[in-house]
């Protein structure tokens, strides 16, 4: 069974295809949110909420019908919940004085991930631009699934996608 098919049994309330769907897809969604985020206890918060809430709404998937993919559908979930984790710590916490402010773990990774030319453009990028590039090419998502993450129609995900390319080919010649 693929990823699509577990999903749909997990639907019908399937415990084997949901545990089955945990054993292929936490390994690589606790990596990708550890990109995002070097704090476990936030990670480990991320993962329980995004597969209950794969439980309960696993109905709702949609699927190949509107381009999209089950492990994509799953990120699109965990992306959502650490966004929402960071605002509640965020509103908790208050501002935090100017020396404080550390770069952010998925720069960081960024920054390791490519050599020191390709990291610094992307560290350079526009906030939107680098959002976009990625959750496209870090992430393997497809235009739609980035427009459903990022909270914003396809057309501008394609108009940033672009924009971020000229800027980075700008930036390394």
């Amino acid at each position: 069974m693929n990823e699509e098919q577990l999903v749909r049994a997990v639907a019908r309330g399937d415990r084997a295809a949901f545990e089955e769907l945990y054993r292929r897809t936490s390994p690589w969604l606790a990596v990708r949110l550890r990109r995002r985020c070097a704090d476990e206890q936030v990670v480990a918060e991320v993962m329980q909420e995004t597969y209950l809430a794969v439980w309960r709404a696993a109905g709702s998937f949609a699927g190949a019908a509107v381009d999209g993919t089950a492990v994509g559908w799953l990120w699109t979930i965990a992306a959502r919940r650490l966004v929402d984790a960071f605002r509640g710590r965020a509103r908790q916490a208050g501002p935090l004085p100017a020396a404080a402010a550390a770069p952010a773990a998925e720069d960081e990774a960024l920054a390791g991930a490519f050599g020191d030319d390709v990291g610094g453009a992307l560290r350079d990028l526009a906030p939107e631009l680098r959002q976009v590039l990625q959750a496209m090419v870090l992430d393997g998502l497809t235009v739609r699934e980035t427009a459903v993450l990022l909270g914003v129609p396809e057309g501008t995900v394609k108009t940033r996608a672009r924009r971020a390319r000229i800027a980075m080919r700008e930036a390394l010649s």
